[in-house]
């Protein structure tokens, strides 16, 4: 059953990273390609999270990193519409590098689970 409902969590995460990349992810990373130093503002975010998630949060060893930073988006997301934030992604490639905060964070949520995604997915070389 413990496996059935971590199954079923992992993939309610996996399901709201997606629609985040969706919804922001993908505009949002294809301008960090073609704007310079727009990936450097990335990567600071997600170096960040990354370590956030890895320091900053008791018994993350015992949770799979998916579910962490679902866990953590959602807690931005949260406060955020608290506040009366609502997303409206950039309309071009320049606007992208006057983003807020929150939406550079959450672009480099994307670019954190994508990077969780391609190491679950790469060979381990044993084979």
């Amino acid at each position: 059953m413990k496996d059935l409902v971590s199954s079923w969590v992992e993939s309610s995460a996996r399901s709201t990273l997606s629609r985040l990349h969706q919804q922001i992810g993908v505009a949002g990373l294809a301008a960090a390609a073609a704007v310079p130093g727009l990936s450097a503002v990335f990567d600071q975010h997600s170096a960040a999270v990354r370590d956030i998630l890895a320091v900053g949060v008791e018994g993350s060893a015992a949770v799979a990193g998916v579910v962490l930073l679902a866990g953590y988006t959602r807690g931005l997301l949260d406060e955020a519409k608290a506040k009366g934030w609502t997303f409206r992604a950039p309309a071009d490639l320049t606007a992208w590098t006057t983003s807020d905060w929150l939406t550079a964070r959450l672009v480099g949520v994307c670019s954190l689970a994508a990077s969780m995604d391609d190491r679950r997915t790469q060979p381990t070389g044993n084979g």
